[in-house]
């Protein structure tokens, strides 16, 4: 776990290509941005007991998109805190088990690391919990400190969150840092001009620090960096 900002809590590992999830203390309340690989939460309910907080202070689960690799521990945070889980309403039934995700080219897109990871989607492989969405997210909406936008090209109910306070931007795999610095994976975006235009509009925000779905978050010259994303 590394603390970006006050407040700002980044978790992550190797697994589902380096994934990353974003906890995020405000008011004396924790709201939680994707659920990382594992599907028991282990490293998040870990972070937890390390800040000294009970599980029921996490009140708040939203999710970037219906992919795996964010799911994981969706079911088992959920049981654990009773918070409630927040998503798009397009990716709702994909997170509840009643759809699969869109599949994707297994064709070489852009680096041999990411195959298994388009072979997992286009596969169905390995799934993912089942689990309610308790509300739907919209352009526009606000959850605890966080502004909501909706990023289709990813895939089509894509939502990226920032926290102005904190200048801080959590992308989802509207960009990724991993395997490379890159307006996400190509082959995993559905739509790529609106994969584009959703690039643009998080760079108008020129948030200074930026997480994102897959790799490291940016921590320096991020604004040069995602404009430069949306000027390629």
């Amino acid at each position: 776990m590394t603390e970006l900002a006050p407040g700002v809590h980044s978790l992550g590992h190797g697994k589902g290509g380096h994934v990353h999830a974003f906890l995020l203390d405000h008011a004396g309340e924790l709201t939680l941005v994707d659920t990382l690989f594992e599907s028991d939460g282990r490293l998040v309910l870990a972070e937890l007991d390390r800040m000294g907080r009970p599980h029921s202070d996490l009140k708040r689960i939203a999710l970037t998109h219906a992919h795996r690799s964010h799911l994981g521990g969706l079911s088992a945070l959920k049981r654990a805190s009773g918070a409630k889980v927040y998503a798009h309403a397009w990716e709702a039934d994909i997170i509840q088990g009643e759809r699969r995700a869109q599949p994707v080219t297994v064709l070489p897109r852009q680096s041999l690391r990411l195959i298994p990871f388009q072979l997992g989607l286009r596969y169905g492989f390995p799934k993912h919990t089942p689990c309610p969405v308790d509300e739907g997210l919209e352009d526009g909406d606000e959850l605890g400190p966080l502004q909501v936008m909706h990023t289709p090209g990813h895939s089509p109910g894509s939502l990226a969150f920032y926290w102005p306070e904190r200048s801080f931007l959590i992308a989802g795999d509207t960009v990724a840092t991993w395997p490379e610095l890159c307006a996400g994976w190509t082959a995993f975006n559905l739509n790529h001009a609106q994969t584009r235009a959703a690039v643009r509009r998080l760079a108008g925000l020129e948030a200074q620090l930026v997480g994102v779905g897959h790799g490291d978050p940016i921590t320096r010259d991020a604004v040069d960096l995602v404009h430069g994303l949306a000027a390629g």
